[in-house]
């Protein structure tokens, strides 16, 4: 990560945290009143092939013993009326401005992937991880929704890896790649841009 790349996140993570400092604690305090304990969900995440980190988000699920995998068709139950409100205005990564701010993550750079899935594709994982992971990206942008879709219609743990391993992360490694040939602060920024814009539009459609 380039010095001008973290001031960046530093300077833009500080300003929302104050900013949404309000949203922040409402949703915490909505989980809280609603769902109970715990309010975060703490996932560890790796920063590099080799260095791990945790990944914080608000809890979307219900809490079960066995949390291993992405989310899926078949975990879709375990999602609460308000985790599914929280995930689709991307409410719940509310919390990655600590990440951000301890620098475990940039705004944009590749999703922070799962151990199990760097261990079982480290050829793909050796050249997306040698950017910082972020919250956003090009692959969030361009292939998330079809991701969703291809998952959700997963209606058990070893439907769900086969499509997760075969159909998606070799396409978002692909969108990955593309970003960090032609990364820069102007394009990290249209590419905040269009997530802000996505995010207030889903909102509105919400609301």
């Amino acid at each position: 990560m380039t010095p001008v790349k973290r001031l960046m996140d530093l300077s833009l993570a500080l300003f929302l945290a104050v900013l949404l400092s309000p949203l922040i604690l409402g949703v915490a305090l909505a989980i809280l009143i609603v769902d109970g304990r715990p309010v975060f969900y703490l996932s560890g995440r790796m920063k590099t092939p080799e260095t791990s980190f945790c990944l914080w988000k608000f809890r979307t699920m219900r809490n079960t013993g066995d949390d291993g995998g992405v989310s899926a068709g078949y975990k879709r139950n375990r999602i609460t009326p308000l985790g599914a409100w929280l995930r689709r205005q991307r409410l719940d990564e509310l919390p990655q401005l600590i990440n951000i701010l301890r620098g475990d993550m940039s705004f944009v750079g590749p999703r922070p992937p799962l151990r199990r899935y760097v261990e079982k594709c480290p050829d793909i994982y050796a050249k997306v991880l040698l950017n910082r992971p972020g919250v956003t990206g090009l692959a969030t942008l361009v292939y998330h929704r079809t991701e969703e879709r291809l998952l959700r219609a997963c209606d058990t743990r070893e439907a769900t890896e086969d499509a997760y391993l075969r159909r998606c992360i070799p396409v978002k490694a692909r969108l990955d790649l593309i970003w960090a040939r032609h990364r820069s602060v102007c394009y990290d920024l249209r590419l905040i841009g269009r997530t802000l814009i996505r995010a207030f539009t889903q909102l509105n459609r919400h609301s």
